[in-house]
């Protein structure tokens, strides 16, 4: 295989196992050549992830050695992506009754989901993290697209049991917002002692939810690693129940009567 072929192919490679070891006499097996080749390659595939903002290898020296991709999403790439973020979510006709706000078609948006979860799974790569956690179900595509990138499976947290999922573990907590007590639902199969999770949502306003997912985790004696959400909101009525947290942006005004929205960047960029 030419040079320019196994560029191609390693660099789709990685994509496609983001955080997979892999030794390098697989590739030398893989493309028939030889170890120093195929180290020159790496070194030109590296260089290039690095320059184009999407990540950069990781090589492990010594006899069990390899080389893993390590996702990533520039700085540069991320900031211009958030203001075009805020820009879309300041659009009046989002305002709906209640003071919330329609972002369904962000939500399902491939291009736009694809990019949230680049830009949040980039400020957890180091961590280690085995398991996306999400509720239902405006947070699951969102999960998703920072599971994918990670290269780990996501689990969802519902409000009522599933026959088909077998025994649960279930609990009460308090919605920050409403103040009412709800209930969470997890199967006993979703996670192994001492799984180190991510939790993912779409929106928190005082954090309540994303409490009762982290009072959950604690009854898999789990360890929460990391929580991001795409939107947290500014409010002062609502005492934050959550502090460690990372956010894409942050609305701070709803103004029903003027019909204005004021969206600014989260402090994602502050723990990247």
């Amino acid at each position: 295989m030419k040079r320019s072929d196994r560029l191609v192919s390693l660099t789709n490679y990685f994509l496609e196992n983001p955080k997979e070891h892999t030794s390098l006499p697989y590739f030398s097996d893989k493309y028939g050549a030889a170890k120093s080749s195929v180290s020159e390659d790496l070194a030109i595939v590296d260089r290039v992830m690095q320059e184009e903002g999407i990540g950069h290898l990781q090589t492990l020296p010594g006899a069990s050695g390899g080389v893993s991709f390590i996702p990533g999403y520039s700085m540069e790439n991320g900031n211009r992506f958030i203001a075009e973020l805020c820009t879309t979510m300041e659009d009046p006709a989002r305002i709906l009754p209640g003071g919330y706000l329609y972002m369904s078609d962000i939500l399902g948006d491939p291009r736009m989901v694809n990019k949230i979860g680049r830009v949040l799974a980039s400020a957890f790569s180091n961590l280690e993290i085995d398991v996306i956690m999400t509720v239902a179900t405006k947070g699951i595509p969102l999960a998703y697209a920072v599971a994918s990138v990670l290269n780990v499976p996501v689990v969802i947290v519902r409000r009522d049991p599933r026959v088909t999922e077998g025994s649960s573990v279930s609990i009460n907590y308090v919605s920050g917002s409403s103040r009412k007590i709800q209930t969470m639902v997890l199967p006993k199969r979703s996670l192994h002692d001492n799984a180190n999770v991510c939790i993912i949502d779409d929106f928190m306003k005082a954090g309540g939810t994303i409490n009762g997912m982290i009072s959950l985790l604690n009854e898999f004696n789990a360890n929460v690693q990391a929580i991001g959400v795409l939107a947290e909101a500014d409010d002062e009525e609502d005492e934050r129940v959550v502090e460690n947290y990372t956010s894409l942006v942050k609305i701070t005004n709803v103004d029903m009567k003027q019909k204005t929205i004021e969206v600014h960047p989260g402090n994602v960029a502050d723990r990247s």
